[in-house]
């Protein structure tokens, strides 16, 4: 499979998506825990469908020591006894902000109280944004049909 776009081609979007990567290694670099960051990143991409997200923070949360079991239990967190209190909260917030569209009253209440029960306002902020980010490019590659596969781990950071 090809790319039908390579975003790194032109100098006007070469810098728009410089800029955007930038607000992901922001992120990156928040107070939100490395493992929670993944875990949510990985989520939002399968949920979305995106196999270049879903390859890449495979990889990385494998590189920073993120255990098989818990790496493939992220589709079926509910059933899984393997995710803390406060990784199910930032996994269900991501859940209801990727399904917006799918959800009348998008991110319910009980949701965001209980994300905001294990995560202070920084940290709330920044799962907030990488729910977002997240959405955004994964929407960015599907639509571009970017192949997966070949990640390395660092390879943007």
């Amino acid at each position: 499979m090809d790319a039908r776009l390579n975003f790194f081609a032109g100098p006007i979007d070469s810098k728009a998506f410089k800029y955007l990567m930038s607000t992901g290694k922001a992120i990156k670099d928040s107070p939100l825990p490395a493992a929670t960051q993944e875990l949510v990143s990985l989520r939002v991409s399968q949920i979305n469908g995106c196999a270049v997200c879903i390859d890449m923070h495979t990889k990385e949360a494998a590189a920073a020591g993120e255990t098989p079991v818990r790496l493939h239990m992220v589709a079926a967190w509910r059933e899984a006894t393997v995710f803390t209190e406060a990784e199910r909260a930032a996994l269900e917030l991501a859940e209801q902000g990727t399904r917006v569209a799918d959800a009348a009253g998008g991110v319910g209440d009980e949701a965001w109280a209980d994300a905001a029960k294990h995560y202070d306002e920084e940290q709330l902020t920044s799962l907030v944004l990488l729910i977002a980010f997240m959405n955004t490019v994964n929407r960015l590659n599907v639509i571009t049909r970017q192949p997966a596969g070949n990640y390395v781990a660092g390879q943007f950071h």
